[in-house]
């Protein structure tokens, strides 16, 4: 019995960790026992008709408690605690039915009762099921070096800092960065993304990933039992544990709903009695109580809701609460933040000008030769796109300005245009700022010589994902902290037309709350300066669930990979699931305003508004279930 229909429902997982839902559906109780009590039941129904009324009601007994013992006992201590609950209703309507000697309608309730339930967690533990295989990507066993030798332990052992051997087609056991070898990474089951990733010394490489061609060794980052996959595992529990607002709208009807069916039967008994055949009337208020119970309403909600989270993972989105899902649905307007989001935070030469005299191989190699002892982030991609790799001397960095020392006995300064002299290349350094660039001049004996243009590329989907949101009705804005002119030119390649920069965190969260003010927002970001505006947005999303900290833990979603692509696919998947549960919210309403009338009415008994009822569950976890269909699937 679920906490969805009033009983307390607790997760099935044995205590040794292993996963309850691997068990075969013929050791499951909540499986076995509704089948039994359906088996009585039929057989109570065969040998009723065959003429032996004493079989058939011991068998309908058989059934009744069968059905019973899955729903009664939670009522009965939700009782004690001073709640009422949908099965409280169920367990008065079979109790009644017994007194007034309809033990055959009573099985029927208990047993629809209970399949329904043993259906809904059944569906419940398929939408886990998904997300639970998130561990299997992990080996059971993982190879690490100990001096000379190599040496098998569980993987569940290991500690950061350990090197691991990954032979080709072998699964990577932790996190851990790159230290000898290259290889291509399928990384498919993880982010989502079907491209497999190259990897070379010093990259970082996530748990679960399946190495395809050479051997490498990877030094752990992270314990066998604390990496990327464990940290999603962990979101999704939770996403697991918490209802939004429209799972709620079901426990906000059953609230008044309870002690007003019961009311309301009690007043169908004594007012109909005192006028005359009493039996009739209980009876009719016994069907009242089946009649107004909205079980099919509690189930429908959370099953969506938890059905829908589930498959978002299988295309790399982790959806960190039921409250987010419904947001998500009814997003209008997407701010993204710049660096690391729409751009790949990997800056690249893009261009780079000469004096006379002076060869873009020569620029490159002068500025690498002072960069390699260099701590600014542009470095990096300067020693990378240099041809030779030198060094030099006497290099002395002025923080802010930038750096010299001597190559080849040549004195060399590289740093901004704002503290070098331009000279002839002072126009051409305006054109490179013009296109988004970061430059940095490169002066030889103190003559400028070189001018080099660094860029943090656009993501190569960003313009596709743009259009894409654009075309399902949702405005995007990119905020920034970067310079208006760097913003303004990705904006225009990317396709978007609201651009705010020069922004602190601070500022990020104000012009969220600005855009919030027409409707439902999502900040995409990736940093800690990004965690304000994720934290005020109505659906913040974290870009990579091993990113910042900070990101994800304000964030409402987190992405496993880097894949703008995935933004659009959630979106249609989030609307999807909120149509499934506007559905299934107005069936469950419509089959009781349907059976209330009926059954005041006599039109309906017992055993027709129980069949009724739970023919209806069926139909709402059914359709529940369609959330469970994720983008990746339909394609």
């Amino acid at each position: 019995m679920s906490a969805a229909c009033g009983c307390e429902h607790k997760p099935d997982v044995r205590e040794d960790g292993a996963d309850e839902l691997e068990r075969p559906w013929w050791r499951d109780r909540g499986v076995m026992v509704p089948v039994f009590s359906g088996t009585a039941f039929l057989g109570g129904l065969a040998f009723e008709w065959s003429g032996l009324p004493t079989v058939a009601v011991a068998l309908f007994w058989l059934a009744l408690l069968l059905g019973a013992s899955t729903f009664t006992p939670g009522a009965v201590r939700k009782l004690m605690r001073g709640k009422l609950g949908i099965s409280l209703l169920m367990t008065i309507s079979a109790i009644g039915a017994v007194f007034l000697g309809y033990v055959e309608e009573a099985a029927a309730l208990a047993f629809l009762y209970s399949i329904a339930e043993a259906l809904e967690d059944k569906a419940m533990d398929r939408a886990r099921g998904g997300l639970r295989a998130l561990l299997k990507l992990v080996p059971q066993t993982a190879t690490i070096r100990q001096g000379d030798a190599s040496v098998d332990i569980d993987a569940k052992d290991l500690q950061a800092g350990q090197i691991m051997l990954v032979r080709p087609g072998e699964r990577i056991a932790t996190d851990g960065i790159v230290r000898a070898g290259r290889s291509s990474l399928d990384t498919s089951a993880i982010t989502g993304e079907s491209i497999p990733v190259e990897v070379e010394p010093g990259d970082l490489v996530s748990a679960g990933a399946i190495n395809m061609a050479g051997a490498i060794e990877v030094e752990a980052s992270a314990a066998g039992t604390e990496n990327s996959l464990t940290t999603i595992v962990k979101l999704v529990e939770q996403a697991q544990a918490e209802k939004g607002d429209r799972a709620r709208l079901a426990d906000r009807i059953a609230r008044p709903l309870v002690p007003g069916v019961l009311i309301l039967a009690g007043l169908v008994a004594l007012i109909g009695s005192a006028f005359g055949e009493p039996e009739l009337w209980i009876t009719r208020a016994l069907v009242v109580l089946v009649a107004a119970s909205p079980c099919a309403l509690a189930i429908s909600v959370p099953l969506t809701v938890v059905a829908a989270i589930g498959s978002a993972s299988k295309f790399g989105v982790i959806i960190k609460s039921g409250a987010a899902f419904e947001r998500f649905g009814l997003i209008r307007h997407t701010a993204f933040d710049k660096t690391g989001t729409l751009t790949r935070n990997e800056p690249v030469v893009a261009e780079v000008l000469t004096t006379e005299g002076t060869t873009r191989a020569q620029a490159l190699t002068w500025a690498a030769a002072l960069e390699a002892h260099s701590t600014h982030p542009l470095a990096s991609a300067i020693i990378s796109a240099s041809p030779e790799k030198r060094h030099a001397d006497k290099v002395i960095e002025q923080a802010g300005h930038g750096i010299e020392g001597t190559l080849d006995g040549a004195r060399i300064t590289v740093g901004s245009p704002r503290w070098l002299e331009a000279g002839q290349l002072g126009g051409s350094i305006a054109s490179l700022e013009q296109q988004g660039m970061t430059v940095v001049l490169v002066h030889r004996d103190a003559r400028p010589v070189a001018a080099i243009g660094v860029r943090d590329e656009l993501r190569p989907e960003a313009a596709e994902v743009v259009r894409e949101l654009e075309a399902q009705g949702i405005g995007v804005t990119m905020l920034t902290g970067d310079n208006t002119r760097t913003a303004h030119t990705l904006a225009q390649q990317a396709g978007i037309h609201d651009v705010r920069a020069e922004l602190r965190p601070n500022d990020k969260a104000a012009a969220i709350a600005e855009l919030a003010q027409n409707g439902c927002v999502a900040m995409i970001g990736d940093g800690i300066n990004d965690t304000p505006a994720l934290a005020t947005a109505d659906v913040g999303i974290a870009m990579g669930a091993t990113g910042s900290d900070a990101a994800i833990e304000s964030a409402d979603v987190a992405f496993t990979g880097h894949d703008l692509r995935s933004l659009p696919k959630a979106f249609k998947h989030a609307r999807k699931g909120r149509r499934i549960i506007n559905q299934n919210i107005a069936l469950s309403l419509l089959i009781i305003a349907v059976l209330l009338p009926l059954a005041l009415l006599g039109i309906l008994g017992l055993a027709a508004v129980v069949l009724v009822h739970e023919i209806a569950e069926v139909v709402v976890i059914l359709n529940g279930l369609r959330a469970a269909r994720s983008q990746k699937e339909r394609k």
